[in-house]
């Protein structure tokens, strides 16, 4: 993907206390008000009486657009500023400041949301209120859920699996000039990453097998999808912390048969270790037998010795002893 990279360095702004500026509005904006009492009560000229009623007002109004300088950043918070369309800077210390009351904050998520007509979809969940940042962008750290959706793995079977990602934005100036909408780009690319992690895995894979599966190596694969997922988003300023796999199964339309192939593999399984078991303790009764001497066999007995040992030791149900008191020929 060519992605044009416009802002990769933000510009951290260094301004005024804005505490001291506070006094400062005020004391004008008093001397204003001030002025325009004396004018109107004082002056008899009319000369003087015009000039001084035009400061009042002109110093007023110049005081009420320079309280629109003042911004208070809160921690984990962080404000873009354009000035007359040019990126101007960014503050991210919390605090109480001053800046060119011309500035605009910048943020074109909220805006956004504000003007949206539809709801946004259900099937992705942040842990944020944008309506509540003001044009601020939130530097805390976030959670988006991706949650389940339905896709192919690597051998063709529809399965539903879910996400979550743990992130926050590292670049305040690149989150916000650099994409639309930072949390839509972090879910369609989260959305990418999901499906091509689900197919280039199988569900699962027979016992032993050193192959990566859904199932049995989420870990790995949610490894793999964080680093994938790290680099699809880095220049829109956006550290990604942790991804994990929250939801893994088989799709319900397939689910009871692969049950029924999973309950047949366990089954096969568990009778290939009993068989190999009781292989094992059949020859050591006849080593044993034939090493302290308690009884002679010969082949034919030796079979069906065998055979009734086997039949003992394999079943899966218990075997009903039958005692012969006669001589077996």
């Amino acid at each position: 993907m060519n992605t044009k990279i416009i802002f990769e360095h933000e510009k951290e702004l260094q301004q005024k206390n804005g505490f001291i500026m506070l006094f400062v509005l005020l004391g004008a904006l008093s001397a204003s008000i001030f002025l325009f009492i004396w004018g109107l009560t004082s002056v008899d000229n009319g000369f003087l009486f015009g000039i001084s009623i035009l400061v009042s007002v002109v110093c007023f109004f110049l005081t009420c657009i320079g309280f629109a300088g003042l911004k208070v950043i809160n921690p984990n918070e962080a404000l873009v500023l354009a000035l007359f369309g040019n990126y101007h800077g960014t503050l991210k210390t919390s605090g109480f400041y001053y800046v060119n009351p011309f500035c605009t904050a910048i943020n074109p998520i909220t805006k956004q949301t504000k003007n949206a007509t539809i709801k946004p979809d259900e099937a992705v969940q942040f842990s944020i209120d944008i309506t509540n940042l003001d044009n601020k962008v939130s530097l805390k750290t976030l959670t988006l859920n991706n949650q389940k959706q339905k896709v192919n793995d690597l051998l063709g079977n529809p399965i539903e699996i879910g996400t979550i990602v743990i992130f926050k934005i590292a670049n305040a100036t690149q989150a916000v000039l650099n994409v639309e909408n930072y949390l839509e780009f972090l879910s369609i690319q989260c959305d990418a990453i999901t499906r091509n992690a689900a197919r280039c895995y199988p569900y699962d894979t027979s016992e032993g097998s050193d192959e990566f599966s859904l199932r049995g190596s989420s870990q790995e694969v949610a490894d793999i999808m964080e680093a994938e997922l790290q680099e699809k988003v880095a220049h829109a300023g956006i550290e990604i912390i942790e991804v994990r796999i929250t939801h893994l199964s088989y799709a319900p339309e397939i689910a009871s048969a692969m049950l029924q192939r999973q309950q047949a593999a366990a089954i096969i399984d568990a009778r290939q270790k009993i068989v190999e078991g009781a292989v094992g303790m059949v020859d050591m009764a006849l080593v044993k037998l034939s090493e302290n001497n308690i009884v002679e066999l010969d082949e034919e007995r030796k079979a069906a010795m065998v055979s009734n040992l086997l039949v003992v030791l394999c079943s899966n149900k218990d075997t009903q002893p039958i005692v012969n008191s006669g001589s077996l020929y």
